[in-house]
């Protein structure tokens, strides 16, 4: 097959340039580059929120090999400003592909580079560390090198809001939602938009599941960018749960009376976030809170610690850490560039996990209040699924501090 696609390029802001072919829109994007070592889950990655404002650049050689299809999704839509693989595959094989990586990011029009030595640029942003780039069908570097210069740099923008959901909504209306690794509605009938939560279609209404005379737990999710997997996670151990905006205060939060608070994953630096972290820290021991990757950082800030840049971040699906309560130790998802600095923490909160490849802060556990951090993904969506027993956990403090109250007043 003849390739029609056009001259496209990566150029980092330290002047190298990678030359490619189109992959997605014909268009022009800047963002952080970054890259990831997993080995499936592309859909996933181009559609996780915490990619917000970055060019995702996969390490795995050939993408697309199994095509995307409507539930390998984690929002409503890409995420990232850009994508940049080795190999694209044109003739995907399998049952539930309904297209190409192309067409994917085409129809949403991201732009991409397909044809570059992906290892290449892993190993410069691994020794220079991540660095801005723009993708671009300009063959002057001089004018891209100008353009990407004049682009707002990652760490200075609120990408969270640009993420989140404008209105509260009630995920599924209560009924949970699942992926293909569920083995359940294997695409018939289903879109899209069905799997991203449907906050126009499912307004908040009263709960009628209950458990005899005691509702089920309510769950506020706090939108920094949510995965869909959190939410599936969460209705599966039978919650309900309600997603409200970034923006939300502690009195709209408080005000759907829920048993317990997810604050979400998200991109961009914490630093930014002045206003999550008030509303954490108005909302600590007054209702048991769980933090995830972001989230995570969000928490720790309000609880008094400092957060900072790593080099390149810990992403993909491979990343060891060590539970500290137990001993064991977990292969887990990560997709954050920012961790905790511990050494501003209360007495009063320990760190409960920790990363075994540099020694950060992985998880956080207050000694005496029901508040709980992971700096990793629990609900990692393809994989691997060892943490979400970080959800039973919650579960635990939820039910433990869960009052019987009345949700149709």
């Amino acid at each position: 097959m003849t390739d029609q696609r056009g001259p496209m390029f990566l150029v980092l802001e330290d002047g190298s340039v990678y030359p490619g072919e189109r992959l997605g829109a014909l268009a022009e994007a800047t963002g952080e580059a970054v890259f990831n070592t997993s080995m499936t889950g592309y859909q996933e990655m181009l559609t996780d929120p915490s990619y917000g404002g970055q060019i995702l650049v996969p390490t795995y050689p050939l993408i697309g090999n199994y095509g995307v299809n409507t539930l390998d999704v984690e929002s409503h839509r890409i995420q990232v400003n850009g994508f940049v693989v080795r190999e694209d595959c044109d003739s995907p094989s399998h049952p539930l592909s309904d297209g190409t990586v192309h067409e994917y990011l085409l129809k949403n029009g991201i732009p991409g580079v397909s044809g570059v030595d992906t290892r290449a640029i892993t190993r410069k942003l691994r020794s220079r560390g991540v660095m801005m780039g723009i993708i671009t069908p300009r063959e002057d570097p001089v004018a891209a090198l100008a353009a990407l210069h004049k682009a707002p740099r990652y760490g200075e923008v609120d990408v969270v809001h640009a993420v989140s959901t404008r209105d509260e909504y009630m995920w599924g209306n209560g009924v949970a939602q699942p992926s293909r690794f569920e083995g359940e509605g294997r695409g018939a009938g289903r879109t899209q938009a069905h799997f991203a939560g449907q906050s126009s279609a499912h307004p908040l209404t009263p709960s009628l599941a209950t458990k005899g005379n005691t509702p089920n737990p309510r769950i506020v999710v706090t939108d920094y960018g949510v995965k869909l997997n959190i939410l599936r996670c969460l209705t599966k151990r039978g919650c309900e749960v309600v997603v409200v905006p970034d923006t939300a205060t502690p009195a709209e939060i408080l005000k759907h009376r829920p048993d317990g608070v997810v604050m979400s994953p998200g991109p961009g630096d914490p630093v930014l976030l002045d206003g999550a972290v008030l509303t954490a820290r108005a909302l600590i021991g007054k209702i048991p809170l769980l933090g995830i990757c972001l989230g995570h950082q969000v928490i720790a800030r309000a609880l008094g610690a400092d957060t900072f840049k790593l080099k390149f971040g810990h992403r993909g699906g491979n990343q060891p850490v060590k539970d500290l309560t137990t001993g064991r130790v977990y292969v887990t998802a990560q997709n954050h560039g920012y961790a905790v600095d511990p050494k501003g923490l209360p007495a009063d909160v320990q760190v409960s996990h920790v990363n075994l490849n540099d020694g950060t802060v992985e998880g956080l556990q207050h000694k005496t209040l029901p508040v709980m951090t992971i700096q990793y993904h629990s609900e990692a969506s393809p994989g691997p699924h060892d943490s979400e027993y970080l959800f039973d956990r919650f579960m635990d403090l939820v039910a433990a501090n869960m009052k019987p109250i009345s949700r149709t007043k």
